[in-house]
């Protein structure tokens, strides 16, 4: 593969892309510092958090705080390193941006096609789970149905602009957000014996067989299960881009929006433990029995359950509509480096990447319409389980990325930096260790094996194609020089021919 990047010194005051990069954006920047906020929450909290909790808090008792504490702190790690590079020089493509400038286009195209692929995996499986829920709630329509006119109307949301995204992303996630600040708050009082008809329970972290009643290898192990729910965070540095200010923004989703993203889920989760003895706690098989449901009916909220379904519904079209905005910025970022068809590059005039997205969701709409008729083909659980690895090997790439742009600057360029990350490289090595450790762990049960072999074959496939690319590169890349050259000798006969005159 080829692993020499084409801007092999000083990365950071290039352009990271010629179309992409922020100070060449033609694009109006329309996302305020408040869209990005709620983008990267909007990414993030879903049902991973409100129903499948109540799973991970099953198997490894109160101590799955210590889990979701040490899996956001290793995502804290990742963006932090992103953050560096963003500040430094805000891209769309983010991450695969600079993967391309510090490793190679080998290291871009895979980064950028996986996680485009693990993207339109979201899409589906959040579409799938709206479309069914409304199916529930107004059986007129099959769920298959209402799936395709959530798609369309979120597709709409993204046409119209970057601020109309933005727009509807911040109230969806603020509704998630209110929701938890509630359940946390009232939870607290609750757990202290402040709440009507309450008494303390504080207790319930250590009484029922201890703080890791099945072993601190487990709450250690339990890692590999929540670090997934965390992948989402990096879509407000690609958002931050196409903000006002993309330099407070980034600084914005690399720090504060990553802590209140580990209150959210660890506040979340000391709360159920707190108030729930975790061998008491409900089997999540659906909303009405999701943790949060189960709380909040303890506190005597009224259609807790009903209210809880709007909830996890809002969160559901929150990450569809975020998915959206995901995977059609990353998709256009690959055709503007040529590792996709041209015409995938192309943006409205408000600087929407219509074909991309389309694109994006035409994958969308395939896996949702296989999953429906013919569940048993086993094509969809491929799809997901296929995508199980990528935000392993964007962290691994993130990680990678920083440390090659840091070998390439002075000592004058890295006093320089915006936003550093810390005890460079030893924090990298941390990270590389950890996520070895998560891969380890997956091994160890079938579905973690049957996510990682299905991850190998969709990387296998990438690899695969990228000759081709790679040789289509390099035919683009002779056109240009032979363009820039052809444009250098016009001018340099123009220039004979005044002086002879």
């Amino acid at each position: 593969m080829d692993s020499s990047p084409r801007n092999p010194s000083d990365a950071y005051s290039k352009p990271v892309s010629p179309e992409t990069s922020a100070g060449l954006v033609t694009a109006p920047k329309k996302l305020r510092s408040r869209h990005v906020t709620m983008i990267a929450l909007g990414g993030i909290i879903g049902a991973s958090l409100f129903v499948g909790s109540g799973d991970i808090i099953r198997q490894i008792g109160p101590a799955a705080l210590l889990s979701y504490l040490l899996g956001g702190l290793l995502v804290f790690l990742a963006m932090r390193m992103l953050g560096e590079m963003a500040a430094a020089r805000p891209a769309i493509g983010s991450f695969m941006e600079y993967a391309r400038v510090g490793l190679g286009n080998w290291a871009a195209y895979l980064v950028g096609w996986l996680y485009w692929y693990f993207w339109v995996g979201v899409l589906a499986y959040e579409a799938v789970l709206g479309g069914e829920t409304m199916g529930v709630w107004f059986p007129f329509i099959p769920g298959w149905g209402w799936s395709l006119i959530l798609i369309a109307i979120f597709i709409g949301t993204n046409l119209i602009s970057v601020r109309a995204f933005g727009e509807v992303e911040f109230w969806l996630a603020g509704i998630k957000v209110i929701a938890i600040v509630v359940f946390i708050g009232a939870g607290l009082l609750f757990a202290f014996g402040l709440w009507p008809e309450s008494t303390f329970s504080v207790q319930n972290l250590w009484v029922h067989g201890g703080f890791a009643p099945n072993g601190m290898g487990v709450a250690l192990t339990g890692v590999a299960l929540v670090i997934f729910s965390y992948f989402g965070t990096e879509i407000a540095v690609m958002a931050a881009a196409e903000s006002e200010d993309p330099a407070k923004g980034i600084k914005q989703a690399t720090s504060t929006v990553i802590w209140r993203t580990l209150l959210f889920f660890v506040g979340s989760i000391l709360i159920i433990t707190m108030i729930v003895p975790w061998n008491e706690l409900p089997e999540p098989l659906s909303v009405a029995s999701a943790p949060f449901t189960y709380v909040f009916s303890l506190l005597g909220v009224p259609g807790a359950a009903m209210i809880m379904q709007i909830i996890i519904f809002t969160a559901v079209i929150s990450v569809l509509n975020s998915g959206l905005y995901s995977a059609s910025r990353m998709f256009a970022a690959l055709a503007d480096e040529g590792f996709a068809p041209k015409i995938i590059a192309k943006r409205s005039k408000s600087g929407v990447p219509v074909f991309a997205l389309l694109a994006s969701t035409s994958g969308a709409v395939i896996a949702t319409i296989v999953n429906f008729a013919a569940p048993e083909s086993g094509v969809f659980q491929f799809i997901m389980n296929s995508a199980g690895l990528v935000a392993l090997f964007v962290y691994v790439f993130i990680s990678l990325t920083q440390m090659r742009m840091r070998q390439k600057m002075s000592a004058t360029e890295v006093a320089a930096l915006k936003l550093k990350m810390w005890l460079h490289p030893w924090l990298n090595i941390l990270l590389f260790v950890a996520i070895a450790f998560v891969l380890i762990v997956m091994l160890t049960t079938e579905s973690g094996r049957s996510q990682v072999l299905a991850s190998l074959i969709a990387t296998g496939a990438l690899v695969v194609f990228w000759p081709l690319v790679r040789k289509n590169l390099a035919k683009r890349d002779a056109a240009a020089l032979a363009a820039a050259n052809a444009e250098n000798e016009a001018e340099t006969a123009g220039e004979v021919s005044t002086n002879a005159q």
